[in-house]
């Protein structure tokens, strides 16, 4: 990509109500669940251009990066995130036992053997590490924006349950966020699927949800509503939404 698309981007994950919101509601929980004094060395698998290193340096991590995408890479380190690596996802190039914590915001529905992937990430934490990750919920919700994205599948609870626990990783939250909004999500999902079905136009454009331009009172509204329910998250798991962000431990 030239300079201009990748600042467009940079500048889409720092000011959009999306990005903004789930980096308040991920970080906030993970926050939560980390004892006060746990930090450490972290990885940020499928850190694209560095949106959440940033905020998980702040926190007090030792953060690395790794992606597949070299160019994103190069991003991150001209930003001053030098321990970046570029990675393949089935065979990670660091040494086992070797990171506090993993993040994988919206990253894993990537990965085609999402099972083989997770085995890696539990590989490379450390006995009692953590890891952290985000999907998209609900399979029948799966549209063009997935198809944009290069998503592999949407995810339910369960599935995220059994991804942890087949890579031996002991399940410690599993909620569904960006709960607030998915009424208004949910109808103009399934207008665009219905759309597409009608008119057989699920390939024809490059454009997703996050394409669109939005007034700036809006997008601060949207940030807002997404935020406030991380007051019910760090306590509670929520039934439905549309997204899902899970963190499961290490035992030995």
């Amino acid at each position: 990509m030239e300079h201009q698309v990748y600042q467009q981007f940079l500048d889409l994950e720092r000011d959009h109500w999306w990005f903004r919101g789930r980096r308040t509601v991920y970080l906030g929980l993970l926050d939560t669940v980390l004892q006060p004094t746990k930090r450490g060395r972290l990885l940020d698998l499928g850190c694209g251009m560095g949106g959440f290193l940033s905020s998980l340096q702040d926190m007090g991590f030792d953060v690395f990066g790794a992606d597949m995408d070299f160019e994103s890479l190069q991003q991150c380190i001209d930003r001053g995130f030098t321990q970046c690596a570029q990675m393949d996802s089935y065979e990670l190039p660091f040494a086992d036992h070797s990171f506090d914590v993993v993040t994988m915001f919206d990253a894993i529905e990537h990965v085609e053997d999402d099972y083989r992937a997770m085995g890696e990430v539990a590989r490379v934490l450390k006995p009692g590490g953590q890891v952290i990750i985000s999907v998209p919920a609900y399979q029948f919700l799966y549209a063009n924006n997935d198809r944009v994205a290069q998503h592999y599948r949407r995810y339910n609870r369960n599935m995220v349950n059994e991804l942890f626990q087949r890579a031996g990783l002991k399940v410690a939250r599993n909620t569904h966020a960006n709960v607030f909004l998915f009424p208004l999500i949910l109808p103009i999902v399934l207008t665009i699927k219905l759309f597409e079905a009608v008119f057989d136009r699920k390939h024809e454009s490059l454009h997703s949800n996050l394409s669109f331009p939005m007034p700036k009172f809006m997008n601060q509204v949207l940030h807002r509503i997404f935020a406030a329910e991380l007051w019910v998250t760090r306590k509670h798991n929520w039934p439905f939404g549309h997204s899902i962000v899970a963190i499961a431990q290490r035992e030995s």
